[in-house]
């Protein structure tokens, strides 16, 4: 092939690559939005970590929760994790096992101590609230990529960031939301804030993610998530500390009867 010709072929090519790149969907663009915020995200294995849950009713009236978290990193499927109560008393030795799933619908079961049953959570009762808090079942399961399909909305400033505003729609018919909107910053692609729409369409909540810290030299994690909801004016706070990561933990952890041993 001669240059001239050789040349030819390459900037056509140029040229539909180009043209590809400026084509690319809402729907293209929001999916790769999300792809590439979890991708950030792999290969943590596993981490813990300790939670603080403060309830607060419309008043601005607080109640207190100490928690225990341990989160283990599933290849090929969503993550596993463990939610411990240690206090109050009234509700020391809850704990909750999530199974999340990229394509099927979670696995959640609950352990009440008080009557040393563990509670399978029906896929209809996911979008119930956790212990009282205005975090869903389905908020507690880490978010796979493949549980929603996307439209990228407009990049914008949020706080000191500017940050990608995407949709995202839940495949799964059981959700408690018809969408949510998120804000997910440019540098690092973390979600910075949530807004979830119930199924009236109606907005329902907000989460706002503050206190990104980087472990490891990679892997992000927040101080806090704020969840307001603007229907009932209650809100529920999360802050987390002493994350630890790599630990001695794996699958044998993660079981029904891990449920009933955690304290």
């Amino acid at each position: 092939m001669s240059r001239i010709i050789r040349n030819i072929v390459l900037g056509s090519a140029l040229l539909c690559s180009a043209g590809a790149a400026l084509a690319e969907t809402p729907q293209e663009k929001g999916l790769a939005i999300a792809i590439e915020s979890n991708n950030r995200d792999k290969g943590w294995q596993n981490f813990t970590s300790d939670m603080t849950m403060v309830l607060r009713n419309k008043r601005g009236e607080e109640s207190v929760r100490t928690l225990r978290v341990q989160t283990l990193e599933v290849a090929d499927d969503g993550d596993k994790s463990l939610t411990i109560f240690d206090e109050p008393k009234d509700v020391r030795g809850t704990a909750l096992l999530t199974y999340s799933h990229k394509e099927d619908a979670d696995d959640q079961w609950l352990y009440l101590p008080a009557v040393k049953r563990v509670k399978r959570i029906a896929s209809s009762n996911k979008s119930g609230p956790f212990m009282g808090s205005e975090f869903a079942f389905e908020d507690m399961s880490s978010q796979e990529v493949e549980k929603y399909t996307y439209n990228f909305l407009r990049d914008e400033p949020c706080g000191s960031l500017t940050c990608f505003v995407i949709e995202r729609f839940p495949k799964d018919e059981n959700s408690g939301y018809t969408k949510q909107i998120a804000w997910i910053d440019h540098d690092e692609y973390l979600v910075q804030k949530v807004e979830y729409y119930d199924r009236k369409k109606s907005l329902l909540k907000t989460l706002k993610i503050e206190g990104y810290k980087q472990f490891l030299g990679q892997f992000w994690r927040p101080d806090k998530s704020a969840m307001e909801n603007h229907q009932t004016g209650k809100s529920t706070d999360l802050l987390m500390k002493n994350y630890k990561f790599k630990v001695n933990m794996d699958e044998n952890d993660f079981t029904q009867n891990s449920l009933k041993r955690a304290r």
